[in-house]
Order: structure tokens, then sequence, then C-alpha cells
């Protein structure tokens, strides 16, 4: 007999099979696979998704809108008097540097067309870079030597930035569209200096402008529901640019955006925007001059009994901290973040969740009207989510793609066939795999089955 012939085919029951099988499913979903806390936020993957694109389309179209009135308006009411409601829809003035913005001649919403991709600007161009930074890195927290490369791979230096013609009439000039306390950094680092030591004041004298309120806002976005993580992801690429009062409030910002994916939706946006702040106004040292001016204008705006006339909080600000210099604040320029952080303020109170009126109200109440515009924006844009905010502006076609390499470099180009170089969906998606990473190492579990993180309280 052959040595084959010694072997026998063992056939099992096809019922056995099938029990094995529940046995083995049975006992990875119970004892191997990971079970979320009992006090837990129960979030889909596919809803936070939506949402993400609806914060990169609020914040292009707030950003966007807020540069038609940048600096037109920044404190000298007897030769340049502040923008009011009236002139919603007029011509826009010239800026305090006796120059006009090239996209739009009137002041109004800003759409970019659905054929076409909305610029960079520094209120998205370096958020961009530190979600793409995580993403490639494929970490939870960027080190300062990672932050200070980052810098100097995808931000011109002055040296080597590419000539830039505002107009078609204008002459070409290098432009790294870095300004006050990035400008500093930015040379800072190219001298083998790290973060948080380019914010110190010995070496950066702008650490009080609102470069970091602009800059840092997704790192909220990144950690959802958990404020705690958000502050330590945000803390270093905060303090590239930022110290004291600058600091903080760029927290205040970072922390509505954490609280933002857990709000009480059963609430009107006016409730969750209010409540969104207060929590977030916590986070602001007691004695501080953001926190007193956090008070004031939401005392000022509860008081006021003509909740159409947010004029009169605006001018309240214009009085009593750039002429008279209450709290502790003495006002330089109106890149300051403090009278910035007030302007933001007055169009959070007075906008009561309502997406274009907080819009129309940043726009016009002055200084730096698109930054803290496009913050609302952003936040907005999270909370309502991408088809919404459509709705919100009752537009149908509108840009979904982002010209990142309009301000910054090195980027790789993720959508070869349309214009710019990414998509606010392949944006949302980058962010979810961020988000991923953190829920599995740090603070959750994640049913990929359903599509939910179960993030820890």
């Amino acid at each position: 007999m052959s040595s084959k012939s010694c072997h026998h085919k063992v056939i099992w029951p096809t019922s056995l099979i099938t029990a094995l099988i529940i046995c083995l499913s049975f006992g990875y979903w119970f004892y191997l696979k990971p079970s979320p806390a009992a006090d837990s936020y129960k979030i889909s993957r596919e809803q936070y998704q939506e949402k993400l694109q609806g914060f990169w389309l609020g914040q292009n179209i707030a950003n966007w809108t807020g540069l038609i009135t940048e600096m037109d308006k920044v404190g000298t009411p007897q030769t340049m008097p502040f923008y009011t409601d009236s002139d919603w829809g007029s011509r826009d003035r010239v800026a305090m540097w006796g120059e006009y913005v090239p996209h739009a001649t009137h002041i109004n919403f800003y759409f970019q067309p659905a054929a076409t991709a909305w610029g960079a600007d520094d209120d998205t161009d370096i958020e961009y870079m530190y979600l793409h930074l995580h993403h490639q890195l494929k970490t939870t927290k960027l080190s300062a030597e990672q932050i200070r490369q980052g810098w100097l791979t995808h931000i011109y230096s002055e040296d080597d930035a590419p000539l830039y013609k505002k107009f078609a009439d204008s002459t070409a000039q290098k432009e790294n569209f870095l300004w006050e306390s990035n400008q500093q950094a930015r040379i800072l680092m190219a001298q083998g200096i790290l973060p948080p030591h380019t914010s110190e004041p010995i070496n950066n004298p702008k650490y009080s402008m609102i470069d970091a309120q602009l800059t840092t806002e997704i790192f909220g976005l990144m950690a959802p529901g958990r404020p705690d993580i958000a502050l330590e992801m945000a803390y270093l690429p905060i303090r590239t640019t930022a110290k004291f009062d600058a600091q903080w409030i760029a927290e205040f910002y970072v922390v509505m955006h954490s609280l933002a994916a857990v709000v009480d939706d059963s609430l009107s946006l006016k409730q969750q925007t209010q409540w969104l702040a207060e929590q977030a106004s916590q986070q602001l040292p007691k004695g501080s001059s953001a926190r007193a001016m956090y008070h004031f204008v939401k005392d000022h705006y509860h008081k006021n009994p003509d909740k159409n006339n947010w004029e009169l909080t605006r001018d309240a600000v214009y009085k009593r901290y750039q002429v008279n210099s209450h709290d502790g604040y003495q006002y330089h320029q109106p890149f300051d973040a403090l009278i910035n952080f007030a302007a933001s303020l007055v169009s959070l109170f007075y906008g009561e969740g309502d997406m274009q009126r907080t819009l129309q109200i940043g726009t016009l109440v002055g200084w730096d009207s698109d930054n803290p515009t496009a913050t609302w924006g952003g936040l907005l844009g999270f909370i309502l989510g991408h088809q919404a905010v459509k709705n919100a502006f009752e537009i149908t076609a509108v840009s979904d793609t982002y010209w990142i390499h309009r301000t910054r470099r090195n980027f790789p180009d993720l959508t070869p066939n349309r214009s710019g170089e990414n998509s606010f969906s392949g944006m949302a998606q980058m962010g979810l795999e961020v988000i991923d990473r953190l829920v599995a190492e740090q603070i959750g579990t994640i049913d990929r089955v359903n599509g939910l993180w179960y993030i820890e309280k």
C-alpha cells in the first residue's frame, strides 16, 4: 500500500462548521473587540465628515466675504466712519493701506464659482498645513521640530516667495502671505528657534497680534468633545506665534470648536453658540484682559433691548478699549488679538447662530474683519454641515475645491483633474483619519461596522 493511502480525509459536518464560526465570532465581539466606556459620546463618522466639509465651505465663504472689508474701518470714525447695516450691498471702500480687493467691488457674500477653486488665505492655509502634517506624519501631536520643518517646507520666506500681482495692471512683487507674528515666527524658525520660543516676547514682539486665532481652530475639531485633548494638541501650534491674551483667545476658539461636536442639537442655534461661548470663556484666566472683554461684550449685548443694533456694542468696544484702554488692554494696531476678539464677540452674540447674519455683522464690524468672520463661518459651517451651509445661503452650485498653492507650497495635488490641490470632501476624509488615530490611541474606541466613534468623556 502506498504511503498516500495511509492518510484519511476528515469531513466536518456543515452544522459543526457553522457552530464553530458563530462561537469564534461571539468570542471576538465579546472578548477581543474593545468595548466603549459606559460614559462616552457616540459620534457618527459619516455625519462628522459632512460637518467637516461644512467647516471648510463655511470658513471659505466667510473668509472671502470678510476680506472685502478687511482693514477698511480701524477706529478712526471722524475720517473713516465705521460701517453699519446700511452699508451692506454698497460699494467697498478702500482699506487702510490704500487698496481695494481684487475679487469683489461691493460688500456682499462671496461665493467661488463651482468650476474654480477657493483660494488659500492665511485664515485657512496654515490650518490646512497642520491637518496635512498630522495626516502625513501619522501623529496625534506635533513636536516643535515637526512644526518648524512644516513651516519651512510649506511656507515661503520673504526671500524665496514668488512674484504676485494683486491686480492685472499692478506691479508684481514678492509675496509670502505672512504678516505680523506669523512672519516673525517664520524668520525665527529659519534661524533654528523652535516653538514655544518663537512666541516669547523677547524673540517676537508681535506675540499679542491676532495670528494664532486664525490658524488653530481646527485642533478643536480634531478632538471632538475633548477640549482638554484639543488644547494639548494645539499648545505648540498656538505658542508658535502667541502668548498671554493672544494665546488664551486662541484657546477659547479651540474649546468652542471641540465642544461643537457634542453640543445639544435640540437647542436653537442661538442657544448652542451662546452655550459654546460660555463654556469656552471658563478657559480665559481670571484677571485677564480677554476674560474682562468677553464679559463686557456679553453683558452689553444682553442689556441692549434692540438686538438688531449691534453697532451700539461695537461703538462701545471702540470707546472702552481703543480710546480709553480699559481692563488692562492698551491698543496698538488693528491686528491686535484683543480688539479683534471683542469684534468677533459682537458678531457672535448679535448673529445669534444665524449664519448669514453672523457673517454680515462680522464683515461690517471693523478692524481685521476677515479673521473673526472666517472663525465663525467655520464653526457654524461645522454645526450645520455642508448641505445646510448651502441651504443657508440658498446656493446650489459653489466650488468644492481648494487651491493651497495660491499661498503655500510643496503639497501633493490630490485633485489632478480639477482646479486646486484638494477638495473639501478629501480634506474632511483626512480629518477623519487623524481623529481615528486619536480615538484609537487615546480617547475611545471605534465601531467600524456601524461607523461610530465612542469617545470617553
